[in-house]
């Protein structure tokens, strides 16, 4: 697919080249138009050039009269039907008609095919990352969702993608595990121990280390054993972590996340070279026995060995950060962690800057933060009981109440069980991932069921209805997908319908959403643009007769197939922007 506005861009960029030659780096902004009035798009660079001659060159020139030169300027195109001057210097752009149907007919042709990136890039993306022995709670639940759509995003991009767990699997916490291990079932080397409840097993191992003196000592010598790799301790760790990865699977597999786990263990090696790599370029300094890095800009040092000599968060972090950039050679690095860690990755990234592993001109190192889930109360999610609520609990509430909700809509009278089964989970998860990424990341936001299972509304149970209802119209026509890419070769798809217009070049406009979300990394304008999508078709299908009937038989008697193109074309850029989302439609809902 063409990003029209990119195209759009380069074409006034050389118009303004062409006008004002010795400009430098002149400002270049073209967006949709808000009202039809205006054109489809607008071109308002004239009032910054202004600007920019006043300052530089003390010239008084009106933006009318720089727009007028622009439009002079414009080189032999594909794409514009003309320009117009409104105001005190906005260039207004209409599309022309051939141009926009052409588009169309090749993205029915072709699929939805992304725009072209260049060289192949490779992104790192750092998202989900719970601790081992702990249960993923609803704080996990943002990382996760963004993460797996932006890993989405980039795939489809052509980007080479690597997906990582940074599971918190190392540290003093194991020390406690192991030992409780060894008291509750000594012959774990032997007998694989039944630990049902970690959550549990891990209050209990907890409550000891803060009670019992004896159990605390041998806890820091189950630490000091693990870190110098006792197979017998390495045995009792992998235990626990496995225990752990099963809980962990289900969650990822109801959800449909791919990741590969590479955990704070698997930098630990590698840690002893970081500090010495510190020391080596003089950017250490020892407090009271602790080895601290100052960072340029940054008011509070890292940390990079205690005084006892083992390794902090800061050490492991650094450490990730070196092997993502010197062994992965990452041209981009995304951080999916909530905000409250802002000014640590800050400072880690800073660090990696100082020291020489990357330049940010080169290589971009991104925190794609967010904000918190909030109750309905607007006070951090929890349950009634004041405890931090568990993801699967949530996950198992949602398909409660999407069945519930099919069923008060009396789905189950005229679905299949199959179907049905389909459709309560397409919309339970579908629901909870799109009123996550619905949400600008960087704001806190309230998690409601009742607020993301209702039809209507900017929600995936509306979208999800709205994309069936729109795979339908053909089937009930008896048009099948063969016939519908016979029609995309050979029929000319008319716009003359305003309405056909307007969906013809929002549909169009998909490319250069995605662009901006590559940008700028925020997936809620792509949920905003899908629900414009799905209520632009709703404004052309009232208006415009895809299919006749004769009033009396119900008889088909005229199957308007341009429209029909123009139904299917929207729905392949919703089935793809719900695969970018991790949203599943179902045929029949």
């Amino acid at each position: 697919m063409i990003n029209i506005n990119s195209c759009l861009q380069e074409i006034f960029g050389a118009a303004i080249q062409a006008a004002y030659p010795d400009l430098e780096n002149p400002p270049l902004v073209v967006t949709p138009s808000q009202q039809p009035k205006f054109g489809d798009y607008q071109c308002n660079s004239a009032m910054g050039i202004t600007q920019i001659l006043l300052k530089t060159k003390e010239q008084k020139v009106s933006p009318r009269e720089i727009a007028e030169k622009i439009s002079k300027n414009i080189p032999a195109n594909e794409c514009i039907e003309k320009i117009e001057i409104a105001g005190p210097g906005f260039i207004n752009i209409h599309l022309r008609k051939d141009f926009v149907s052409k588009q169309l007919s090749s993205l029915l042709m072709n699929g939805v095919q992304p725009p072209a990136v260049g060289k192949r890039k490779k992104v790192v993306v750092d998202f989900s990352s719970p601790n081992i022995a702990k249960e993923m709670h609803v704080g996990h639940l943002r990382s996760t969702i963004i993460g797996e759509s932006m890993c989405r995003l980039f795939e489809f991009a052509g980007y080479d993608v690597l997906r990582l767990n940074h599971l918190g699997d190392w540290g003093t916490q194991f020390g406690m595990l192991i030992a409780h291990l060894q008291d509750k079932f000594p012959d774990y080397l032997t007998v694989s121990p039944p630990i049902g409840d970690l959550q549990a097993f891990y209050k209990e191992s907890k409550r000891r280390f803060d009670t019992e003196e004896e159990f605390k000592k041998r806890a820091y010598q189950c630490v000091v054993l693990l870190q110098s790799k006792n197979p017998d301790f390495i045995k009792a760790w992998e235990l626990i972590c496995d225990v752990s990865r099963k809980e962990f699977q289900k969650i990822y597999n109801c959800l449909d996340i791919t990741l590969i786990e590479r955990g704070e263990s698997f930098y630990h090696e590698m840690m002893k070279d970081i500090v010495k790599e510190f020391e080596d370029k003089g950017f250490v300094q020892v407090d009271d026995g602790r080895k601290i890095v100052f960072v340029p800009g940054f008011p509070v040092p890292l940390t990079i060995m205690k005084s006892d000599g083992g390794y902090t968060y800061d050490t492991s972090d650094l450490a990730a950060l070196k092997h993502r950039l010197c062994e992965e050679k990452a041209d981009i690095l995304i951080y999916v962690v909530d905000s409250g860690q802002s000014v640590h990755l800050q400072t880690v990234f800073a660090a990696g800057q100082m020291i020489g592993w990357y330049d940010p001109k080169v290589t971009r190192v991104a925190h794609a933060a967010f904000g918190v889930v909030l109750g309905e109360d607007k006070k951090k999610f929890k349950t009634r009981s004041g405890d931090t609520v568990r993801l699967i609990d949530l996950l198992e509430e949602g398909l409660k109440r999407a069945m519930d909700k099919l069923r008060d809509k009396e789905r189950d009278k005229v679905l299949t069980a199959e179907e049905l089964k389909a459709a309560q989970t397409s919309v339970a998860f579908g629901c909870i991932k799109y009123a996550d990424l619905s949400h600008n990341r960087l704001n806190d936001y309230v998690f409601s069921f009742d607020k993301m299972l209702d039809d209507r509304g900017n929600t995936a149970a509306y979208l999800l209805y709205a994309f069936t209802r729109i795979r339908a119209i053909a089937r009930l026509a008896n048009i099948d997908e063969q016939m519908l890419r016979k029609a995309a070769r050979e029929e000319v798809l008319i716009l003359d319908h305003e309405k056909e217009w307007k969906l013809g070049k929002c549909i169009l406009r998909f490319p250069e959403i995605l662009q901006k979300i590559l940008d700028d990394l925020l997936l809620h304008t792509l949920c905003d643009y899908l629900y414009e999508l799905a209520t632009t078709f709703t404004e052309f299908y009232d208006n415009c007769y895809c299919v006749e009937k004769d009033r009396q038989s119900g008889q088909i008697v005229k199957v308007n197939m341009w429209r029909l193109l123009l139904c299917e074309a929207t729905a392949t850029v919703m089935a793809k922007g719900f695969d970018i989302l991790g949203i599943k439609p179902v045929q029949r809902m």
